[in-house]
């Protein structure tokens, strides 16, 4: 049985009644451009081929009533009351989304709705947006209003959600993940200019030069409301006023000796991150396209580098799980998401995958964490309808 048909019978089972359809959306890992999209900058995401499901029936009553099979308890609550942090947790996710629908002028109306996922929570691959773009792809269908259908729609779905996390959830991130989960292209990295608008997309195929992606899952958890996300954009953004920019993609690699004689030495290190992994993001997207998973590899690793030690967001167990992976055989790896836990990526031959998590494992166990957990990530598909 499918997840999606699953879905609807519990659906059924919960709520007395039919499901009008299921929804899904992936979530994603960036293979490079961390803490770049708030700065109008560049991001290499690709879709995972791991979802969000929601179920979904229209309420005539402006209530919201919605259940997780993952978090215990039912949200419950009112389209009308719905204000930041209320609902608080997830629900503030899948709510706000609605709020932001009805706030644009759009007819949205009240929803019962089943929740199912087979992503990690809080390990950076975007669970987050994942909850926000099925749910828009749910009310788009439930309430005929057309955004799934060209992309020109999707884009305003994809800012509708955006609305949701930094004004509900009360999250101050970019627009990466949304992008990514409603405009994303199967089989294919996209190369995002925020500032632009533009999108690339680029075939992702690490087999066919013999690696696989590893995500390893170090079980350290974040939340991307909690206060050191918003306070790393909230330093790019005074770096941006004391260089007289709106910006920080307006600053190029060459302007980096200038710009560092009028900060201090933490705002220069947030502004040298987002620069260099701007020109990261660029090179990554063109050696994707000649195949080049060296180059893809060492590129992850310098971005690493400059997350631990320029934007100061990874953590002991990251760290430990990037060197250990390197060491054991790995061409590169990287912290994956905004920091401070969650996942971490590496670029490995296809016959040293096993010995790659394997000496993970036994550097974890030495060093007292939790054996991470592991796969291989693939390409998944944009949000849509699956049933």
């Amino acid at each position: 049985m499918s997840t999606a048909q699953g879905l609807a019978d519990d659906f059924r089972e919960r709520f007395g009644r039919a499901p009008s359809g299921v929804w899904s959306a992936p979530g994603r890992f960036n293979l490079v451009g961390e803490h770049t999209d708030y700065n109008g900058g560049f991001c290499l995401p690709v879709p995972l081929d791991r979802r969000t499901w929601v179920a979904a029936a229209p309420r005539d009553d402006g209530r919201l009533r919605m259940v997780s099979l993952d978090v215990p308890g039912e949200v419950d609550v009112r389209l009308d009351e719905v204000t930041a942090h209320r609902p608080g947790g997830w629900g503030a996710y899948a709510a706000g989304v609605l709020w932001a629908l009805r706030r644009a002028g759009l007819p949205v109306r009240g929803v019962d709705m089943l929740i199912g996922s087979d992503l990690l929570i809080g390990a950076g691959l975007s669970s987050s947006a994942a909850l926000e773009c099925s749910v828009a792809a749910a009310a788009s269908d439930l309430f005929g209003l057309g955004l799934l259908a060209d992309d020109a729609g999707r884009v305003a779905l994809a800012v509708h959600c955006q609305t949701a996390e930094n004004e509900i959830a009360q999250a101050p991130t970019g627009g990466v993940d949304q992008t990514s989960a409603l405009r994303g292209v199967k089989g294919h990295a996209l190369l995002i200019d925020f500032l632009n608008r533009t999108l690339r997309p680029v075939p992702y195929d690490p087999a066919s030069a013999g690696v696989g992606v590893l995500i390893l899952d170090t079980r350290t958890r974040h939340s991307l409301s909690a206060g050191h996300f918003g306070d790393r954009h909230a330093e790019c953004d005074r770096a941006a006023v004391l260089l007289g920019v709106d910006l920080l993609r307006r600053v190029g690699v060459d302007e980096l000796p200038a710009a560092e004689a009028r900060l201090d030495d933490v705002l220069f290190r947030r502004l040298r991150h987002v620069v260099t992994e701007n020109a990261r993001a660029v090179r990554m997207a063109d050696d994707l396209e000649a195949g080049d998973w060296r180059a893809v590899a060492e590129g992850m690793t310098a971005a690493h580098v400059s997350m631990r030690d320029d934007l100061e967001v990874s953590v002991p167990q990251i760290d430990l799980a990037v060197g250990t992976a390197i060491g054991a055989g790995a061409w590169g790896a990287r912290l994956v998401g905004g920091g401070f836990g969650g996942c971490v990526m590496a670029v490995v031959p296809l016959d040293l995958v096993g010995g790659v998590a394997g000496a993970v494992d036994r550097a974890f166990a030495a060093a007292g964490y939790d054996a991470p957990d592991g796969f291989l990530a693939t390409a998944g598909s944009p949000a849509g309808r699956d049933l």
